[in-house]
């Protein structure tokens, strides 16, 4: 089996296709342009006013909000790097093929159970919200693109069952 069979979807389509046609829509436009606005401004925040709010936080506190300011950097950062990919391959810098690969892909987010410090400034918990929830939608996206077998194409297993039944009953 060739390396480009191993990027197939059951249905015979190629992934690379699905990813270069996603590199060139609308949604992937409108997805990247809220990324980096969301990464923007929570520099901005953190660089500014949460560093203000932060040094007026109980110990406690300011030790929870350097914890969650990390782990809110950190998954803007995954965020960016998915989309950039994606850009690449819009702009012809990297082959759709490559951006394949598994290392492109994004982890499942881990769901924390631990309720966030209750003196976090709100607007660090709302870059916090906002965060989590586009990387739920970039986490469907990839998932789609690169895992999964498009709703349109899938195979109805009834379907093919009942195709089965009428072929065999035919002969």
């Amino acid at each position: 089996m060739s390396t480009d069979d191993t990027l197939l979807m059951p249905s015979g389509r190629s992934r690379a296709v699905v990813v270069d046609d996603f590199a060139r829509s609308e949604l992937f436009d409108r997805t990247f342009r809220e990324g980096m606005e969301l990464v923007e401004d929570t520099a901005s925040y953190l660089d500014g006013d949460g560093r203000r709010e932060s040094k007026l936080l109980s110990r406690a506190a300011a030790l929870a909000y350097a914890g969650e300011s990390m782990k809110l950097t950190t998954r803007l950062m995954q965020i960016a790097s998915w989309l950039l990919v994606q850009r690449a391959v819009r702009e012809g810098d990297m082959t759709a093929v490559s951006a394949c690969e598994p290392r492109y892909r994004l982890a499942d987010r881990k769901i924390e159970v631990e309720p966030t410090h209750p003196e976090l400034p709100i607007a660090l918990v709302e870059y916090m919200v906002r965060a989590e929830k586009l990387y739920d939608r970039v986490l469907h996206l990839d998932h789609r693109m690169y895992l999964d077998e498009p709703e349109e194409e899938a195979v109805n297993p009834v379907q093919s069952q009942m195709d089965r039944l009428a072929a065999a009953f035919r002969q």
